[in-house]
């Protein structure tokens, strides 16, 4: 399937139950009994992706895989699906989820430079620094219009499964969060600790 599918006709294909849109990519989680059955899985999903120029992100722990595609390919997604459900190991949707820090910033392109090579990141476009290795969160900038130094300057965005975020949100603010905006919602809302630090749940719906 073509990269340029949307997260919407991705999740209305057959047979991708299993996967969850976010952001750019398309993750999944397979709970495993142990880690050999993690093991086993991963051969599988070689054996798939022998040839692929772009092969999936693999993270293999003692009780589960996750597996996420740099595209929207429902047929390999379907293929892992496959195999994982011959080997007897479920999936669990609601264990996937992305985050990324945002730095608000007047002149993004003074400070990136800084975080690009405070971290070893590469850069992507003019706002964008992702870890060539795949394990950290990606860092973004984002443009402010005006100081607002009563504001927390760097936050949290964090992508969840959109049958997940209401529950995540809720689940925020019965921990003490207070809600800030949703007026963007389900896109993403807006949430503050007690003391009015920020973070972003946010979903692949209102994007496309």
């Amino acid at each position: 399937m073509s990269e340029q599918m949307t997260a919407g006709q991705f999740h209305a294909a057959d047979g991708v139950g299993d996967w969850r849109v976010l952001y750019h990519v398309v993750s999944a989680c397979f709970r495993t009994g142990s880690f050999a059955e993690g093991v086993a899985l991963v051969g599988e999903i070689g054996r798939l992706v022998a040839d692929a120029d772009r092969p999936p992100r693999v993270d293999l722990r003692h009780d589960g895989v996750t597996v996420t595609l740099t595209r929207r390919d429902v047929a390999l997604a379907r293929r892992i699906s496959a195999a994982a459900a011959k080997l007897g190991i479920p999936a669990d949707p609601a264990a996937v989820q992305l985050f990324s820090i945002a730095i608000d910033a007047l002149v993004g392109t003074d400070v990136l430079p800084f975080w690009r090579a405070l971290l070893g990141y590469h850069q992507l476009g003019d706002d964008f620094l992702y870890d060539p290795a795949g394990r950290g969160p990606v860092f973004e900038i984002q443009a402010m219009d005006v100081a607002r130094p009563q504001r927390n300057r760097i936050h949290i965005d964090l992508a969840v499964p959109h049958d997940q975020a209401e529950a995540r949100v809720a689940a925020a603010l019965a921990a003490g969060g207070r809600l800030v905006t949703d007026a963007y919602a389900p896109k993403w809302w807006v949430l503050a600790d007690a003391e009015g630090n920020e973070a972003c749940i946010a979903t692949w719906q209102g994007r496309e």
